[in-house]
């Protein structure tokens, strides 16, 4: 059914009419299936647009009405329809129309093609179609994703206007109405309206769409937000409390170590997607609604709240590990440094002297100096992992129950450490006390051996100066009075050289009864001290009395030099104490083991000056 203009519609029925008759069921009936065709048709028009229709053509092929006989009574249904009918051939056809609204079929001028026209009409009905049903669905969108829907009639509806849009403008160019003539011109405005409904819809579509994805995107957030508090809250935090203790040893807490490195490792996949949400709500907010804002925040602190909680716990851990590694380390040190100092003080001390006895003493005191500063440093490692885990960030407050492996037992366990160290530390000292004060003792014993050798050294060299310089009597009583007080001061020397040494040797058998052990002064020093000391106090004894005689003769020979006339009685004095003296120095010294000592060539001089002064005396 072509339509040449909104003023004149003509009715084709050339291949209507052949299609029906080829039919042989419609050949015997002759025209009545055209004839009801066509008032099909007729009613159609009145239907649709019964006050555009004024007249309607019904064009007569020749060849195909000369074969029939027909007989059309339209003038009949004028009434009824409200427009004339007329049957006309093709060629009589330009006296109601004019050629350039004829196509080239009917004798006419107009540029035509059927096809391209049903194909356009069909598009635009296809797009008013479903341009109106999109448009109510549109309004009553709650869910679902339609833009693909929508996307389609937009693009065939701008496919649509452009060509008829092309169409008018070379319509307009060639002075005719065009294939589309008057209908494409209607057309146009009803393509733009649903266009711009179409547009309208879109937009609130793509706000709702967007809204809708915000939402989704909220909610998406929302959940992983809550999955990564659901974890921290529960798997993570079951983890952190069931990871209380820090070992007995240094072994257990790098065991301790080891399984908080793989906790973690777990969080840290929590923790990135924490770092990776926080980016994702941080870029929300910037183009969120107040609402929205509201929320993000909500969630993004009460996400940050829960992770630092949770890195605080993590971070608290480790410094509680840390600290008891340090604690126990330096507890298995001190160990080691106690049991070798304990191994020394049960180790026999039988030094040789007393330079090794002081290297052992200054030995044994380095290492207790080295285990005070063990302890000490115990203290300061215990101390702070006491500190450490008494700043422990506390649990939520929902969480009333205290996580098992209560800090208690492990304050406990470390002050028990700490105490059992001192203790073992007190029983060395006890220990390293009695073995300083036998190797003091030890010390004084060789000290004490060593002065008395160095008393017998002394003794004996007095014994020699008296024996060897000790010899002159003095040439008259002053000088003689003189040298007996010198060896009276000689003999105290000795005397107290002596006493000296047998302290000293009594002080070496009281240390070896303390320390017992045997001494070298017991078999050996005490006899030498004592035979020195015996032939010193001879030989003493012989000089004082000599000094005495001598002393006697030099008395009384000066009194006979004074008389102005002698006395037979004083030279007789004189000359007893000079024999007397002659004769004492004339005897050798006899020492208690038997040993004799005779007079040098000294004693010999004083002889034979005795002896001349004894002549002299006897002359006179």
């Amino acid at each position: 059914i072509p339509i040449t203009s909104s003023k004149h519609l003509v009715f084709s029925f050339h291949y209507l009419s052949e299609g029906i008759f080829r039919k042989k069921k419609y050949r015997k009936e002759g025209k009545k299936p055209v004839m009801m065709m066509m008032m099909m048709l007729l009613m159609l028009f009145q239907n649709v647009i019964p006050a555009e229709v004024s007249l309607v053509c019904v064009v007569k092929p020749d060849e195909f009405w000369d074969k029939k006989v027909t007989h059309f009574c339209f003038w009949k249904e004028k009434d009824r329809l409200g427009f004339e009918v007329i049957l006309v051939s093709a060629n009589k056809l330009t006296r109601y129309i004019e050629p350039c609204q004829l196509t080239d079929d009917f004798g006419g001028s107009l540029d035509y093609d059927h096809s391209d026209w049903l194909n356009k009409r069909l598009v635009f009905e296809k797009f008013t179609k479903e341009s109106t049903s999109l448009l109510d669905e549109l309004s009553i969108i709650n869910e679902g994703d339609k833009s693909k829907w929508l996307f389609i009639p937009l693009s065939a509806g701008h496919e649509l206007l452009s060509e008829l849009q092309q169409r008018r403008f070379n319509g307009s160019e060639g002075g005719g109405g065009g294939q589309g003539g008057e209908e494409e011109l209607l057309a146009q405005p009803q393509v733009m309206k649903l266009l711009d409904s179409l547009r309208e819809q879109y937009t609130r579509y793509q706000e709702l769409c967007r809204q809708r994805n915000k939402r989704t995107q909220l909610d998406e957030i929302h959940a992983k937000v809550m999955q990564v508090v659901t974890w921290l809250q529960g798997p993570g935090s079951e983890l952190l409390k069931t990871q209380q203790a820090i070992g007995d040893s240094m072994r257990a807490a790098q065991a301790l170590q080891q399984k908080h490195e793989e906790i973690e490792s777990q969080h840290s996949e929590w923790f990135a997607v924490y770092v990776e949400l926080n980016q994702q709500i941080a870029a929300l907010l910037s183009t969120g609604e107040e609402e929205e804002v509201a929320e993000l925040k909500a969630l993004q602190q009460q996400l940050s709240d829960v992770c630092y909680r949770q890195a605080a716990q993590l971070e608290s851990r480790q410094n509680v590990l840390q600290a008891a590694q340090g604690f126990h380390s330096t507890t298995q040190e001190l160990s080691q440094q106690l049991d070798g100092l304990l191994g020394m003080l049960c180790a026999d001390v039988a030094p040789a002297d007393g330079a090794s006895i002081q290297q052992n003493l200054k030995l044994l005191e380095e290492k207790l100096q080295t285990v005070e500063a063990g302890l000490a440093s115990v203290r300061q490692k215990g101390a702070l992992v006491l500190e450490q885990m008494c700043s422990q960030p506390s649990w939520s407050l929902e969480e009333t129950e205290s996580p098992p492996g209560d800090p208690q037992d492990n304050v406990q366990q470390i002050q028990s450490v700490m105490e059992e160290m001192q203790l073992r530390k007190q029983r060395c000292e006890d220990m390293v006390d009695v073995r300083r004060l036998k190797m003091l003792q030890m010390v004084q014993l060789f000290k004490c051996e060593e002065d008395a050798l160095q008393a017998v050294e002394w003794l004996g060299e007095l014994l020699d100066a008296l024996l060897k310089t000790h010899v002159r009597l003095g040439d008259d009583s002053q000088e003689t009075r003189t040298m007996l007080d010198k060896h009276r001061k000689f003999v105290d020397v000795a005397q107290s050289t002596y006493d000296y040494g047998r302290q000293l040797l009594q002080a070496t058998v009281v240390l070896c009864q303390s320390l017992r052990c045997t001494t070298r002064s017991s078999g050996d020093t005490l006899p030498r001290l004592n035979r020195v000391w015996k032939q010193f106090s001879v030989s003493a004894e012989e000089r004082q009395q000599r000094l005495e005689l001598a002393l006697n003769f030099h008395t009384a020979a000066e009194r006979v030099f004074q008389q102005e006339f002698v006395e037979a009685e004083s030279l007789d004095e004189v000359d007893s104490s000079g024999k007397t003296l002659l004769d004492r120095l004339t005897t050798p010294i006899i020492f208690p083991d038997g040993y004799k000592h005779t007079h040098s060539s000294p004693i010999r001089n004083l002889i034979h000056h005795v002896l001349p002064l004894n002549m002299k005396y006897l002359l006179l």
